[in-house]
C-alpha cells in the first residue's frame, strides 16, 4: 500500500528557516501567527509537528494548522488531512481527512505540489472508505468557508 505523501515542497521551504531557528526568532513566528498570518500559522504547524526546534507535539500542530486551514491555505489542509489519516492530535478519521485534502486540491493550483500530493492523499484515503463515507466527506467540503482572523 502506498505510503502518504507528506507536504514536502513545504517541509524543504520550512527546513530552511527551521535549521535557523533560534529561541529568539520563535517569538515573531508565534507573534505573526497569533495575528492571523496564515503562513506563520502554517510554519508554527510544521515545526511541532516534525519537532523542529521545539518538542514535537501533535496536538499543537493541529491547532496551528487548522488556524491556516480555515483561512483558506492548501499547505495546512493538506497537512490537517495527514494528521486525521494518521490519528496525530486528533481522533483518526477519514471523513476530515477526505475534507480537508479535497479543500487542498480544489484551493490550489493544478500544478502545484500541494495538489497532486492532496490528491494523492485524498485516492488513499478513499479506498479505505464507504460509499457512505466519501459522501459525507464531499458535503463537508462543498458547505465549507474559508474564515478570516
Amino acid at each position: 500500500m502506498p505510503a502518504l505523501i507528506s507536504t514536502l515542497a513545504g517541509c524543504t521551504r520550512l527546513a530552511r528557516a527551521c535549521r535557523g531557528i533560534r529561541r529568539s526568532r520563535y517569538p515573531w513566528y508565534h507573534k505573526a501567527a497569533e495575528r492571523g498570518d496564515h503562513l506563520a500559522q502554517e510554519s508554527l504547524g510544521i515545526i511541532y509537528h516534525y519537532g523542529q526546534g521545539v518538542p514535537q507535539h501533535y496536538s499543537t500542530a493541529v491547532s496551528w494548522h487548522r488556524r491556516a486551514a480555515e483561512q483558506g491555505d492548501a499547505t495546512a489542509q493538506n497537512n490537517l488531512g495527514l494528521l486525521y489519516t494518521n490519528g496525530q492530535g486528533v481522533p483518526q478519521s477519514y471523513v476530515q481527512a477526505h475534507k480537508w485534502y479535497n479543500l487542498a486540491a480544489s484551493r490550489s493550483g493544478a500544478d502545484t505540489d500541494t495538489h497532486k500530493m492532496a490528491v494523492k492523499n485524498r485516492d488513499i484515503v478513499a479506498a479505505k472508505m464507504t460509499p457512505a463515507q466519501i459522501a459525507v466527506a464531499q458535503k463537508l467540503a462543498e458547505e465549507w468557508k474559508p474564515k478570516s482572523e
